[in-house]
């Protein structure tokens, strides 16, 4: 795998920003909905989830995703060079996302997966060997290449303005258009 380091402060000549400054940027960006993911791997000595709503696809061929992991999540530097699993969340799947942000509640169902292990029951999957890491300030963005997948019928959870919401099914997909 590799691991890429940045070729100038993403600060930029300003430097970090203030703590009002780096909240209404928070917020800033808090208007963006996003989906809720959780990203699961086997340890050394543990399993692992952790919580995310920074995920994308990146290529079609080969087929590469990336999620954006924060440098302070316990299991960060325990990711690197980990096949992963990006689990995308149904609506109804809530207690999990809380569960891997930690505030633990009912043990997940989980599935030994081809590649890594994945949750039970999910929106959609995708199992992933380490492609590369690159620097992302204080985040590390993790690409895998993507080598199984799948998705089921159902309504998507969201996070937008600091706060859960349902995206219908209705509004999910174009596999019709195709």
């Amino acid at each position: 795998m590799m691991i890429a380091t940045p070729r100038g402060h993403a600060g930029g000549a300003q430097g970090p920003l203030s703590a009002p400054r780096a909240n209404h940027f928070r917020g800033s960006l808090g208007r963006f909905a996003t989906g809720v993911a959780i990203v699961t791997f086997d340890g050394a000595t543990k399993r692992h989830g952790i919580t995310v709503n920074s995920f994308t696809s990146v290529s079609m061929d080969p087929p590469l995703v990336l999620v954006s992991i924060s440098r302070t999540a316990r299991a960060h530097d325990e990711l690197a060079g980990r096949p992963f699993t990006v689990n995308i969340l149904g609506a109804e799947q809530r207690y999990l996302a809380m569960h891997f942000a930690g505030r633990p509640g009912p043990e997940p169902l989980w599935v030994e997966g081809k590649t890594a292990p994945r949750l039970s029951n999910v929106l959609a999957y995708f199992e992933c060997k380490p492609w590369a890491a690159y620097d992302g300030g204080d985040h590390t963005l993790y690409v895998g290449e993507v080598v199984d997948f799948n998705y089921r019928n159902g309504d998507a959870l969201a996070f937008a303005n600091s706060t859960f919401t349902t995206i219908p099914e209705s509004q999910l997909g174009m596999e019709d258009l195709l």
